[in-house]
């Protein structure tokens, strides 16, 4: 009888990589957690337990064919994983390393539900596609034969990315017209590098240019090209900006300097310390943590961010102010343990009434303690206020991380008649990303709000299905005339 090659978590532990030691993490921007060996990855693909009705496969957005990839890691297949992997999924390696999996395909394993701890996907998933890089397994895209349509995608992000593949392999012309000077949209500006180092990034665009796909990047629409120009050019136009406008604070004091929003603090740290670049803002301390006090208030993956930037800046404290608690943070609960490894504080139930300032320099935040009440519209637990409980928590920079919100394309790109709904988000069809715009499309956190990368690449996927659906209904209309 064949050795059984799965079911293996009754015997084996979970085990993830190994992590780099909290001391030396602080002092670099490189990914913290080591790749898995190969005898390591096909021990850890082995603990599945290839479940009939795979919900860590139904809570991937992308639906990958998680069970699938495992039993092909655990048997030595490992090409074969990677293609089974890529099928569903435009940028595994990337999925791997940043994807809240505590939340997602990891959080509801049936074998965790059970407690002999998750398969550790991520790492695996992860192995697999820098393994298939290694191995020159992965190649430009070479379509079969070329079509005559083109699509114009404003935005170099996940989203945008995504449907500049899929289209792409289907033989159509792409052009993506970003503002920046690099491609990747938050991978590439968001995101520090100890979670999503840049060369991951890179060589994915990199990819995607020797395939075919046209980049005109520091190009800004409405200003550098109207909106209108670029509709002229193509036959369809995905919109897929991201959500840029960060949330603010309106309180005493607030208008500060060294108060600064969580956006710019990151795309300069990227700039500077990922890149190279040289940063007046970074270069002259004004978005740089080196040497001082900071305090970052929000409890989200941005804020994570934020804080461990803040420490290997060489802040001298780092505290994060949440007006909940650890249970109700939005946040992923593993970025927030390595957050305080790293020697961040968290103020829990502590939320910012004002700032304190020194010669219009930010001096404190004006910090009132909070308790959890009863359950509000979303069914989370309202914070309150203790009255009585304030306090100043000094600082030298304040880093606010409250969240996004999309930019008024309608204004900015002066198309009044573009639909958005009250929140500003574009209005745009479930699944396809049609908008009321006779051949104009929207995709990811444009359309949802801040969300995360894996949605805008499901959603970049699903957009390019359907766009290439109206072009072959419309070449076969052609046709039968």
């Amino acid at each position: 009888m064949a050795k059984q090659p799965m079911l293996k978590f009754v015997q084996i532990d979970r085990d993830m990589p190994s992590k780099r030691a909290a001391e030396d993490r602080r002092e670099d921007f490189d990914e913290i957690y080591a790749e898995f060996a190969a005898a390591k990855a096909e021990e850890q693909a082995s603990r599945c337990s290839q479940c009939g009705v795979p919900y860590c496969q139904s809570h991937c957005p992308l639906h990958n064919n998680i069970p699938d990839w495992l039993h092909l890691t655990a048997t030595g297949r490992l090409q074969e994983a990677y293609e089974t992997s890529q099928a569903t999924n435009t940028f595994p390696e990337i999925c791997g390393r940043i994807c809240p999996q505590d939340r997602l395909c990891e959080g509801n394993c049936v074998i965790e539900q059970s407690g002999h701890g998750t398969v550790t996907i991520g790492a695996v998933e992860k192995y697999i596609t820098d393994t298939a890089w290694d191995k020159g397994w992965v190649q430009p895209i070479k379509p079969a034969h070329e079509r005559g349509e083109s699509v114009g995608i404003i935005g170099a992000g996940p989203g945008g990315l995504a449907a500049a593949d899929m289209l792409r392999r289907a033989g159509v012309k792409v052009t993506i017209y970003d503002r920046y000077d690099r491609a990747g949209g938050l991978l590439t500006y968001g995101i520090p590098g100890f979670k999503l180092e840049k060369d991951v990034v890179m060589r994915r665009n990199q990819l995607l240019a020797d395939g075919g796909v046209e980049f005109v990047m520091n190009c800004n629409v409405g200003q550098d090209i109207s909106f209108d120009d670029i509709r002229a050019k193509h036959d369809a136009v995905i919109i897929a900006t991201g959500v840029y406008k960060s949330r603010d604070l309106e309180m005493p004091g607030s208008g500060a300097t060294g108060i600064v929003k969580a956006i710019d603090f990151l795309t300069v740290s990227n700039k500077a310390s990922n890149f190279g670049d040289s940063i007046e803002e970074f270069d002259n301390g004004t978005l740089n943590a080196d040497g001082k006090r900071v305090v970052v208030i929000g409890g989200g993956d941005t804020a994570m961010d934020c804080v461990r930037t803040s420490i290997r800046q060489g802040a001298t404290s780092v505290k994060c102010l949440y007006r909940r608690d650890r249970a109700n943070m939005p946040g992923s609960q593993r970025e927030t343990q390595n957050a305080e490894e790293e020697g961040v504080v968290f103020e829990w139930l502590s939320a910012p009434k004002g700032f304190t300032d020194d010669g219009g320099k930010v001096a404190g935040v004006m910090v009132q303690k909070m308790r959890l009440g009863q359950p509000d519209a979303s069914g989370r637990q309202a914070p309150e206020v203790i009255e009585g409980a304030d306090y100043i928590e000094p600082a030298d920079l304040v880093i606010k991380a409250l969240g996004f919100e999309p930019e008024n394309l309608p204004t900015l790109w002066d198309q009044p008649e573009l639909p958005v709904t009250r929140w500003g988000t574009v209005k745009a069809t479930f699944q396809t990303g049609a908008t009321e715009l006779d051949g104009v499309y929207a995709v990811g956190d444009i359309v949802r709000g801040a969300s995360l990368v894996v949605w805008a690449i499901k959603d970049g996927r699903d957009c390019a299905e359907a766009i290439l659906s109206r072009f072959n209904t419309a070449a076969s209309s052609m046709a039968a005339e």
